[in-house]
């Protein structure tokens, strides 16, 4: 029966550790510029900040108005649960910014 079919997906639940940068309003609702990340997706990454920073609900709300980048790369309107994280990896987490 020939296995060796497509293998599972295992490395989507692996967790890489990187670091979470915060900008502007965002920096100043989680009380730092940054923190690190133990995690395989963005999502996961900000799920786990949320978590984190459960006891002021505005960090919560910048969270639903930033932008993001993996490694430099824009995330756009990818869902978060398909943007992968790599290991040493960096997440910059961009509130909208005005003037500029």
């Amino acid at each position: 029966m020939g296995g060796g079919k497509s293998p599972r997906h295992e490395e989507a639940a692996v967790t890489t550790t990187g670091t979470v940068r915060y900008w502007a309003a965002a920096k100043a609702a989680a009380g730092t510029a940054e923190e690190p990340y133990a995690a395989a997706t963005l999502a996961e990454a900000l799920d786990a900040a949320r978590a984190a920073h459960a006891a002021d609900p505005e960090f919560g709300r910048v969270l639903l108005r930033c932008s993001f980048l993996v490694d430099g790369v824009q995330v756009g309107s990818r869902d978060h649960a398909q943007v992968t994280l790599s290991q040493g990896g960096t997440v910059e987490v961009l509130p909208p910014f005005a003037g500029g």
